[in-house]
């Protein structure tokens, strides 16, 4: 069996991230070179744990050369003990010279393998996740907000789908756009750090393709990291965005990512990545969270909802009317809702608060800090909890 997708913990933080940079290209070149997907897979997984091993103390002079190296001896090992398989035992014939890899960035192109279109968005998705963003079953799982296991089976189904699946067979482009949000978001969280190669990945998609929600993609990227050096204290704890230092903001990220929304905007060809990225720009136009046009915010929500049925959209949604039209409007909102909907107390929270039910509003603070997703988000929620509980 092989081991789970490791992190950076057993290298220091430098040899972790190129690990993990690493780790796709890897995959896409044991791929190009004929061995199948699940087979490439368990094989760069094993130089993972080898590279864990061996590079603390003899670090090699071309990282990828050697995990190719070592991934594809893995792979003719397995290949020689399956013998019945005639096409693998062809390859081993056909091993290619040791030498340095080739400068070659094959991550993209894997992004679209693992959304082939034989796959559901939601296995292409973790498939991706798991393989090219080298995230655990376990964070891919908290993400989708399934048992662990579930995940694993998602997995190793997808793995078996696309296991004679070539390189030269893309998959959809919308499956690709939300595997590549799904990573930024992750990335942002914290505990893994994608979000810059999310970016690069969408900034490389949108190079290569005309195609105006790729664009707004890149735009909605580049607006929510813009905020990124505010959006946390120095003791790690969260600032929301209201209570935001707006003078840390990127400036040069939201100019960018304004001006490659406006062209998408253009084309008149509105999808919910551009309408999401709409309303990322009207947070970062205002110089306050006071001058925040909450009206146009709602609008835009509005637009996004007809293009998705998303119950997080919704929520969201509940929040902006609670903003431009009063917390009571807010709340009539969000009593459509689900209330196991994830963070739907927090969103109560906020706005009985801002109507002036203090006692229920710490009560539901604490009860959202119950089940916050993670310790930054708990203990923000139990901090707004104590903030009204001290009051007179």
């Amino acid at each position: 069996m092989t081991a789970e997708p490791l992190g950076p913990g057993g290298l220091d933080p430098v040899h972790g991230v190129e690990l993990r940079s690493l780790t796709p290209g890897v995959l896409a070149v044991l791929v190009r070179r004929g061995a199948d997907f699940a087979a490439a897979e368990d094989a760069v997984q094993d130089a993972l744990v080898e590279a864990l091993r061996a590079w603390p103390t003899d670090p090699p002079r071309d990282p990828k050369g050697w995990m190719v190296t070592v991934a594809w001896r893995r792979f003719l090992d397995a290949t020689r003990a399956d013998a019945a398989r005639r096409r693998r035992e062809d390859l081993v014939e056909e091993t290619p010279d040791p030498g340095p890899a080739v400068g070659v960035d094959d991550t993209l192109q894997l992004y679209f393998l693992c959304a082939h279109p034989s796959l559901t968005p939601a296995s292409a998705v973790a498939l991706t996740l798991r393989a090219v963003g080298g995230l655990t079953t376990r964070q891919i799982a908290a993400a989708y907000l399934v048992p662990e296991a579930t995940m694993a089976q998602r997995i190793s189904r997808a793995k078996r789908t696309v296991a004679q699946v070539r390189l030269d067979s893309p998959g959809d482009v919308s499956t690709v756009l939300r595997t590549l949000y799904l990573v930024f978001n992750e990335g942002y969280s914290g505990e893994v750090d994608l979000a810059e190669e999310a970016i690069r990945l969408t900034r490389q998609l949108s190079a290569a393709i005309e195609h105006p929600e790729v664009r707004g993609l890149l735009a909605l990227m580049l607006l929510h990291h813009a905020r990124r050096a505010a959006r946390t204290r120095p003791d790690g704890s969260l600032v929301p965005l209201a209570e935001q230092d707006r003078s840390q903001w990127d400036t040069t990220a939201v100019a960018e990512g304004v001006e490659i929304l406006q062209a998408a905007l253009a084309r008149d060809q509105l999808g919910e990545f551009q309408a999401q990225g709409a309303i990322a720009a009207l947070h970062a136009d205002a110089l306050s969270a006071e001058q925040t046009d909450w009206v146009q915010i709602l609008e835009w929500y509005d637009e996004l909802c007809a293009l998705t049925d998303n119950p997080v959209v919704r929520l969201n949604r509940a929040v902006a009317v609670g903003e431009a039209d009063g917390p009571r409007a807010g709340l009539a909102a969000l009593a459509e809702l689900d209330e196991d909907l994830p963070r739907h107390t927090a969103v109560a929270a906020y706005l009985h608060e801002r109507d002036g039910d203090l006692p229920l509003a710490a009560r539901l603070y604490a009860e959202a800090a119950h089940r916050a997703p993670n310790l930054a988000e708990r203990e923000h929620l139990t901090r707004q909890a104590a903030r009204l509980n001290a009051r007179p």
